[in-house]
């Protein structure tokens, strides 16, 4: 999702070189300084952070490892500055803004009453703190439409080890990719997918706390959070409006949220995430939640590839109809289900240029009501496909210049098609 690094083999190993210099003396100067020397623990760390480094510049990959966990904790490249850091403030952020066209007709033909929008979608800050290097603090403040502020998270983190630490607060819910990886510039197209936004209703955050970290070649987060409110599932919009993100959140029911991830495919990602708990919240039933998802992403030589698969199943969904009056086809889906695929190209890449055109293929099915509780029927325009192409310029790897096209097409002929232009940025 970055544009990489086309630097000549040549002369890449001149940063190369000019850091091993400069470590080489870090090293010969520890005997001399008036500091204590660092634990085997903390020279370990550095120089898996260092080769690191150096792996990324021998091979032109200048993107960080985007799709990885920063040491073990999920957060994105700007998202977990204050990891890299001593003790002391890190300040980041990214932003976007997102120009829609909509067919004037729908997929049947009929006026698709779709007005076209300009937004000011976002403009996220990252304001964190190192108290030691133990103790981490990370929150992420988030501007909305131009107007609206959230906390999207804020937590504290206990590095205990690498193997295990604690972390306690509002947390990003570990599942899919976008959810914790949400920086516009490292995914693909102007709007995330459908799948991530109603199944895995991103941006998904709850109050808790619980372990993280890695084990050789896979990283892990288990969380206990407080759970989703059933009574807000809708048909259209799946688990999007169940979410509590921490304002004035019901407290009556509690859900574990986990995820483990292979991280030795390199530059990769596969593994499987699940969120379960009850989501009644005092409303008279229980209405219990699971959500489970398998996801992928692997980048080679300017190819992107991506995939992610996400199921949920609803408990006692008719409840949840006769609690908010739903009849019909507006009944909240029994089970859902949604999965996309997407592959990119950086054909500068191919041309050896410093920057990034990346061109784009996804497909998408998704479907909030894939079965309903008895009485009540599906809505066929909950049956969704979109088909996007686009292409994602980026003239340095913070900052993206993103157009695409979707194709829309639902059982009841109503999809609309829309042209997307966005500019997104991270720092």
């Amino acid at each position: 999702m970055y544009a990489k690094s086309r630097i000549s083999h040549r002369n890449r190993w001149i940063p190369v070189a000019m850091k091993v210099f400069f470590i080489t003396l870090l090293i010969a100067s520890l005997g001399e300084a008036n500091e204590p020397v660092p634990s085997n623990e903390e020279l370990a760390r550095r120089i898996e952070i260092l080769t690191a480094e150096i792996e990324r510049l021998k091979t032109g990959d200048i993107s960080g490892g985007e799709t990885k966990s920063f040491e073990g904790t999920g957060m994105g490249p700007s998202a977990s500055k204050v990891y890299g850091i001593e003790r002391s403030i890190s300040i980041g952020g990214y932003g976007e803004i997102v120009y829609t066209n909509f067919a004037a007709e729908n997929e049947s033909g009929a006026d698709s009453g779709r007005v076209d929008m300009v937004d000011a979608l976002r403009l996220v800050m990252y304001l964190g703190y190192r108290f030691s290097d133990k103790i981490v603090f990370n929150s992420e403040i988030e501007f909305e439409h131009a107007n609206e502020v959230y906390a999207e998270f804020y937590y504290v983190d206990f590095l205990l080890s690498r193997f295990a630490s604690v972390r306690a607060g509002l947390l990003l819910i570990p599942m899919g990719f976008i959810n914790e990886l949400h920086e516009s510039p490292l995914y693909l197209g102007a709007a995330r997918p459908l799948t991530e936004q109603y199944i895995i209703p991103t941006t998904w955050r709850e109050i808790g706390a619980g372990l993280h970290g890695s084990l050789g070649d896979f990283s892990y987060r288990v969380y206990g959070v407080n759970s989703l409110d059933g009574v807000d599932f809708t048909s259209n919009m799946g688990l999007r409006k169940g979410r509590q993100n921490g304002t004035k959140a019901k407290a009556e029911d509690f859900a574990l949220a986990a995820r483990i991830d292979y991280v030795g495919l390199s530059p990769g990602v596969v593994g499987a995430s699940l969120f379960y708990g009850k989501t009644g919240q005092d409303s008279g039933f229980s209405a219990p939640v699971f959500v489970v998802d398998g996801h992928a992403d692997y980048r080679f030589r300017g190819f992107q590839l991506r995939g992610v698969v996400a199921f949920a199943k609803v408990g006692d969904a008719g409840e949840i109809n006769v609690a908010k009056g739903y009849a019909g086809m507006a009944s909240v889906g029994e089970t859902m289900l949604g999965w996309y695929f997407e592959a990119g190209y950086d054909i500068f890449r191919y041309f050896r240029l410093s920057q990034g055109l990346v061109l784009f293929y996804r497909y998408e099915r998704i479907d909030t009501q894939r079965t309903v509780p008895a009485g009540y029927e599906k809505n066929p325009a909950n049956d969704r496909t979109v088909m996007t192409v686009g292409m994602s310029y980026f003239p340095i790897i913070q900052l993206a210049i993103k157009v695409d096209y979707q194709h829309h097409v639902n059982g009841a002929a109503t999809g609309t098609n829309q042209w997307d232009i966005a500019l997104a940025f991270m720092f």
